[in-house]
């Protein structure tokens, strides 16, 4: 059997290396040589300094290309310390290379080794392009028309799901999501503590971080995310939020949060940019379109009756699981990437 070799420049504990690769070898059991740079949540400049030792094995590794009969999967980027060069040796070949991204790296020309370069020279080699969205796999093409859609995926199974969509003595909202993107919240600061002005409604924010949220913090409750938690306490909210600034960037992004909330059975509610806008509107979800309308859809969701809400939660559990869950995708992956 071809040997598959995966690259991906974080461990398990970062979202889009688990999400993007390791889920689907778990779930679909594919044998793999993995090679996760340092195995951590970051690459940061800090973080790599702090293992002089392990950051110049890691570099050395990625020096052995792997077999000539080999599959390699590179998720984003094989090392931070890439601008490209990496990326295309290990793509190219005899071997047959692909190529997955799951943001508009495209656009990140920043500081000595710019993603951009990064994706650019690994969309060219590649000789499979993954793409998580539309969006992505129309920039991908005009360099590789060998582009692949395919979203990032969940599984409602992970998820504990909503049964019960009567508010109780406290109307509550959750976020999810991770450290830095916290600060969307502040976008549609003015609309939460109106909402929680008129209903009584607080939020809860599950997140690694713990960065102040300005005024927010008095109606946030904060839950530690952990890959044995997160998939509970989703359900115990009334509504799931994902405030998106509408930009290049953000239109590049494939909604996962939205999915989360689906896969949990919650009603969903967050700006209709990119693919958020398909997920909501096939979700029966809410797209408030600016600060005004997130206040009025707030409090408008609360005055719902029961059997709308559990309506909204139903179609967004079945959009999850008709087109964005593992078992949808589990064919046009493992034929991308295995060849099966």
């Amino acid at each position: 059997m071809t040997a598959l070799h995966t690259y991906t420049s974080y461990g398990r504990s970062a979202g889009s290396a688990r999400v993007r690769v390791f889920d689907w070898l778990d779930r679909l059991e594919v044998p793999a040589v993995t090679h996760s740079y340092l195995d951590g949540a970051t690459n940061s400049g800090r973080s790599l300094l702090k293992s002089p030792r392990r950051l110049l094995a890691a570099e050395a590794e990625l020096r052995r290309r792997p077999p000539r009969d080999a599959r390699v999967l590179v998720s984003r980027q094989a090392s931070p310390l890439s601008r490209g060069g990496v990326e295309r040796r290990l793509l190219s070949g005899e071997r047959v290379g692909i190529y997955d991204f799951d943001d508009a790296l495209h656009l990140d020309r920043r500081g000595p080794f710019p993603k951009a370069a990064i994706w650019r020279a690994a969309v060219g080699a590649a000789d499979v392009v993954i793409a998580g969205n539309a969006t992505l796999a129309e920039a991908a093409s005009r360099i590789n028309p060998r582009v692949t859609v395919i979203p990032s995926c969940v599984d409602p199974a992970d998820y504990s799901r909503k049964t019960s969509f009567d508010i109780g003595e406290t109307p509550r909202a959750i976020w999810i999501g991770s450290p830095a993107t916290e600060r969307y919240l502040r976008d549609i600061e003015s609309a939460l503590l109106y909402a929680h002005e008129r209903t009584g409604m607080r939020l809860t924010v599950v997140s690694a971080g713990d960065a102040e949220l300005g005024p927010l913090d008095a109606i946030v409750d904060r839950v530690a995310w952990s890959p044995q938690t997160f998939g509970a306490v989703l359900a115990d909210a009334d509504l799931g939020l994902m405030p998106t600034p509408d930009s290049a960037w953000s239109r590049g992004k494939c909604g996962y949060k939205l999915l989360q909330y689906g896969a949990a059975g919650i009603p969903m509610m967050g700006d209709p940019v990119g693919v958020n806008a398909e997920i909501l509107r096939r979700g029966d979800g809410i797209a408030p379109e600016s600060a005004d309308d997130w206040a009025d859809a707030l409090t408008g969701f609360f005055s719902e009756s029961a059997t709308r809400r559990a309506e909204r939660g139903a179609a967004g559990h079945r959009t999850v699981r008709d087109h964005y869950s593992f078992s949808a995708w589990e064919s046009v992956w493992r034929q991308a990437v295995t060849g099966n």
